[in-house]
């Protein structure tokens, strides 16, 4: 056999590959694996896929704001106490009335009362930021003042300061300056007002 009979044959044979390499590319692509897919993939390695990305944790749900069930005014030691379920969980320093010493027993007489009250309403329309009324009197306090022919007065909260103060509490109070309500600041009035519902008791004692 001559040289120039064998060259037509291997001619023929390199078509024969690059043809069987085109349909490799081409039909791969269209008709999955399948043999030409997985002559591709021994001459490349497969196809790295990535990962479907992984869906975003959802947030926390905000903590639930803290509900005291009773309210503890210290007077002697100028305090007010938020507490819930025994436990003390937000203090505060307060300023009294300007006559501090004793309970309240007329009107006028710039006292803060002592005793057992409750917050029976709250209001937003003062000029104190925000108010919780205290239901004085209570009837120990009527059957008092009915003794002593006097008027035992009324109108006593729980309040911050005016509102162009802004947004500031006092580290400690070094007057009492009101007329028988407990004054906080603007920050902790805030907190009070989120905290304590209408019907929340309160102990106001010596």
């Amino acid at each position: 056999m001559s040289w120039q009979n064998i060259r037509p044959h291997r001619r023929h044979a390199g078509a024969v590959v690059i043809a069987v390499a085109l349909l490799a590319l081409t039909g791969g692509c269209q008709g999955g694996p399948g043999l030409y897919g997985g002559l591709l993939a021994g001459w490349f390695g497969s196809p790295q896929r990535p990962a479907p990305a992984a869906a975003p944790a959802p947030d926390p749900p905000p903590p639930a704001p803290r509900r005291a069930d009773l309210v503890v005014v210290f007077k002697s030691q100028r305090v007010l106490e938020l507490v819930h379920d025994g436990q003390v969980f937000e203090t505060f320093p307060i300023a009294l009335g300007s006559h501090p010493m004793g309970p309240k027993e007329e009107r006028g007489d710039d006292r803060t009362p002592e005793g057992r009250y409750f917050i029976d309403r709250r209001s937003k329309d003062t000029r104190y930021t925000r108010e919780l009324h205290i239901s004085y009197p209570n009837a120990d306090d009527i059957a008092r003042a009915r003794a002593m022919h006097v008027n035992p007065g009324g109108e006593i909260f729980i309040h911050g300061l005016p509102a162009d103060y802004g947004p500031y509490n006092p580290p400690r109070w070094y007057h009492d300056w009101t007329e028988g309500c407990i004054a906080v600041g603007n920050l902790a009035i805030d907190k009070i007002w989120r905290a304590v519902p209408v019907g929340t008791p309160i102990d106001i004692v010596p």
